[in-house]
């Protein structure tokens, strides 16, 4: 693999640098109990990396009533006030003190950003203590694609001024690594996203992306 010097870490949020996973499950499982639609963990995790309405579209796939465009989004709109008010339970002890560290010091050396689908990326980083920590934020509010379309990469690659070639992007979701791949973005694989064929590189732990980073 040819050695490559990167000026920028773009950083998927859920299950990279923290875990809210769970609370959108509860969230979306009162929504398909309210609707009468069966609703797993399984199901749950097809919805990693995908947008509020494109999950609730693929939840009504399960349900033989028709809803209206503004049903739908009163309907995302109670997810989505559900969702916060759990995420009010968050604090900084939600954030691994050896990943704070270890933003900490890529901080001194590279340019950092998140890239999310989420649309409560910055209320998160508010709760967790980690706001102040990244240089640009590229979440759902600005995006008009979900991954693996990769907008919201580049965008956080703009609000950094580089290329994707300058930047690689930290993802736990197949949809995030395709994204990436599909925007020209070098990316490393954790979770569940190591299987992806389309990863740089691989890492059982988010501390091990120094050395991924060293490789030059």
């Amino acid at each position: 693999m040819e050695a490559k010097i990167y000026k920028a870490v773009i950083f998927d949020l859920d299950g990279v640098i923290c875990h809210t996973d769970m609370f959108h499950y509860r969230a979306w499982k009162e929504i398909a109990d309210s609707l009468g639609i069966p609703f797993d963990e399984e199901k749950n995790n097809r919805l990693r990396g995908v947008s509020r309405m494109e999950s609730l579209e693929m939840i009504l796939a399960g349900s033989s009533v028709s809803y209206s465009r503004r049903e739908k989004e009163a309907i995302c709109a109670r997810k989505n006030s559900l969702y916060r008010s759990m995420l009010k339970s968050m604090t900084p002890a939600d954030v691994d003190p050896a990943v704070r560290r270890m933003l900490e010091e890529l901080g001194a050396d590279y340019r950092i950003a998140i890239g999310s689908s989420s649309r409560n990326a910055t209320f998160i980083l508010e709760k967790i203590g980690l706001l102040d920590m990244f240089d640009a934020i590229s979440d759902g509010n600005n995006i008009k694609r979900s991954k693996p379309d990769p907008e919201v990469f580049r965008n956080a690659a703009d609000m950094l001024g580089l290329s994707p070639y300058e930047c690689l992007v930290v993802e736990d979701a197949e949809s995030g690594i395709e994204a990436a791949g599909n925007g020209g973005f070098d990316s490393a694989a954790i979770g569940d996203a190591k299987g992806c064929a389309r990863a740089t590189y691989r890492l059982d732990s988010l501390l091990e992306l120094p050395a991924v980073l060293g490789r030059r």
